[in-house]
Formats: structure tokens, C-alpha cells, sequence
């Protein structure tokens, strides 16, 4: 008998709506919320009421592409955290009510994990996915993490940040920049026309496989802040060097540490997960990197590296099939460990 989940993401400022039968993707919509952008960051606030106007629409949409009822489904899997309070709260609080209308169970699901399991989406019967265990560099703009992944269920994090993430990094120099929110994606635009060797930002000199990119944040400034002092428009006649420049350091940075955590536990495959993983440069690292060693790369589409529903009712669908059910007395939560 067929198992079709309905997956429900709120966490930040995107709401998502989808529909898995058995892991295979029936449907995966996304509502992108724009009033963020004019204030450099997405306002808790504005995210909750948006979602609260964005996530009857989606859900609707997602059933109608997938053909199904909500009287079809075995399970209604949401993001339960971490994430912003105020959005999470708006997701849960849907998905318990579906699921009590309707009388089926809900499954409440760690949005850190999704991300790592979106790689068993299938979008074609026949698809692979990874074999247990593989190593994950999980790359966010709230989390940057290397996690050994042994099941659905166990995950260990080797390596984590012990300060900004890889996400932020791109982001807050963005802003500096002068570029729009989110910064990450203009990043990548430039870099590919910049020169990756024009300046050199440092490199932070943690031991063991944990993270900092405060940092390379500090260097960037101080870089931006002496030579301005010269000439007022260096960000803009250098905006590419500069952009290429800091994303080969991030990745620099993020490949040195997965190079140890490989040494170490001696994997059979890498794979990325997170917002980060749809950058261009990372995307091309990664590959190489597995490349060199011999060892399989798993890199997501780009349409499952962002917040969506897909990749919830994925972990949710291993939590169902688990028999791991959500008590509807649970509240959100806004931080955890993986």
C-alpha cells in the first residue's frame, strides 16, 4: 500500500506545500515572500503574517498538482524547527488542524534534517539516492555543519560553526557591498566574472572540524574600509574580484575542514545540503573534491537547496513509515541541535 505525505515548511520567509507518494515528488510549491527586501533582512514580523495569508493558497495548489485530497493522505509532515517562532508557529499550526479534520497522523520534522535528506527525493521512479553512511556538508545561512549521516534518524555533527555561518558570511559582506537581499546569489553572479586571486582575505585557524567565518568577515571590511580611504568608488570598479575573491575563500575554508572529516571517517560519498549548496562555485568545489578522491558527490537540484516543502515531507515520510508520530501538544522551537 502507497504512502502519500503531505510536507509543510514555514521555518523562515518562504511557505512551501508538498506532496510525496513513497518518496516519489508529486507536487512542490513555493510562495517567496519580496517584502524582505527593502529592508536588508527578512522582518519576523512580516514573515508570520505573510504566511498566514501564503499557506492556504499553497496547500491548496499542492494537493490540486498532485491530484490528490487532503482525505488521500496517510500523514501531514511540518517543520517544527529551528527556524523563526513567529512562521513556525503559523506552519504547525495549520498542519495540526488539517490533520485533526481529517484524522490522520502529523509528523513533526527537524528542518536541519530535511535539508540532509533531500537528497532521496525522487522526481522519476528509478532515481538513486545515497547509500547509509555518507559524510554531509550542511551550508546555510543560520548553519554551516559537517554531519555524519548513518540513517534517516542518526546523524552525528563532526564539525560546526562556532560563530557566523557560511550563509551569513556571503550575505552581510554582500550588504556592505551594496547589493541586494539576499546577497548570497549575487555573489555568485559576480564572481564568475572576477578574478579569485585579486585580493586575500583571511583564513581562520580553528583546530578539530569546527567552523568561523567571523573572521574572514573582519578581513573583508578592513579590506573594503582601507581603500575606500583612497577611492571612493573601489567597490565598484572592483566588485567582481572582490565577489570572486570571497567566495573562493569560503570555499577554501569549507573544503579544508570536510578534507579532515574525510580523512577521518572515510566515506564512500559527500553530499551538500542548504541554501549555500546552490552556489555555483561551491556546486563545481564539491565536485572536484569527490573527484580527486575517488568517492561519489550528491548534489542536490537547486530547486530542493532552498526551504521547501519537498524535503519535509521526505523526513517525514521515514519518521511515518517509523511509526514516529508528532504530539499535537508539541509547540515549535526556534533552536536545537541537530
Amino acid at each position: 500500500m502507497s504512502v502519500t505525505i503531505l510536507g509543510i515548511e514555514s521555518s523562515c520567509d518562504d511557505t512551501s506545500a508538498a506532496v510525496l507518494t513513497d518518496g516519489l515528488l508529486r507536487s512542490n510549491v513555493i510562495s517567496s515572500q519580496s517584502v524582505h527586501e527593502s529592508y536588508g533582512g527578512v522582518v519576523p514580523e512580516l514573515a508570520s503574517r505573510a504566511h498566514q495569508q501564503n499557506i492556504l493558497p499553497t496547500v491548496s495548489e499542492a494537493l490540486r498538482q498532485a491530484g490528490v485530497q487532503a482525505s488521500d493522505l496517510n500523514a501531514i509532515a511540518f517543520t517544527r524547527g529551528p527556524g523563526l517562532l513567529g512562521s513556525l508557529l503559523v506552519g504547525t499550526s495549520f498542519a495540526k488542524g488539517l490533520a485533526i479534520a481529517e484524522g490522520i497522523p502529523t509528523v513533526d520534522v527537524n528542518h536541519l534534517h530535511a535539508h540532509i535528506l533531500s537528497h532521496f527525493i525522487r522526481t522519476e521512479e528509478g532515481q538513486e539516492v545515497p547509500e547509509f553512511p555518507f559524510m554531509c556538508l550542511l551550508i546555510s545561512g543560520g548553519n554551516s555543519q559537517i554531519v555524519y549521516v548513518k540513517s534517516p534518524s542518526e546523524m552525528e555533527i563532526v564539525g560546526r560553526t562556532i560563530d557566523d555561518a557560511a550563509g551569513e558570511a556571503f550575505d552581510k559582506c554582500a550588504k556592505v557591498m551594496g547589493l541586494p537581499y539576499p546577497g548570497g546569489p549575487h555573489i555568485d553572479r559576480l564572481a564568475a566574472e572576477g578574478d579569485p586571486k585579486a585580493f586575500r582575505f583571511s583564513r581562520p585557524h580553528i583546530p578539530g572540524l569546527d567552523y568561523s567565518f567571523s573572521g574572514l568577515k573582519t578581513s573583508f571590511l578592513y579590506t573594503l574600509r582601507d581603500n575606500l580611504k583612497a577611492d571612493p568608488g573601489f567597490i565598484e570598479k572592483h566588485k567582481a574580484d572582490l565577489a570572486a575573491s570571497l567566495q573562493a575563500t569560503i570555499i577554501r575554508i569549507l573544503l579544508d575542514k570536510l578534507a579532515l572529516a574525510v580523512e577521518r571517517y572515510r566515506p564512500d560519498s559527500v553530499a551538500i545540503g542548504g541554501g549555500v549548496s546552490a552556489n555555483s562555485g561551491v556546486r563545481r568545489a564539491i565536485a572536484d573534491f569527490c573527484r580527486e578522491r575517488g568517492i561519489r558527490a550528491w548534489i542536490p537540484p537547486r530547486s530542493f537547496t532552498t526551504d521547501n516543502a519537498a524535503m519535509v515531507a521526505m523526513a517525514g515520510y521515514f519518521k511515518y513509515m517509523k511509526g514516529e508520530y508528532c504530539d499535537l501538544s508539541l509547540p515549535p522551537f526556534a533552536r536545537v541541535e541537530i
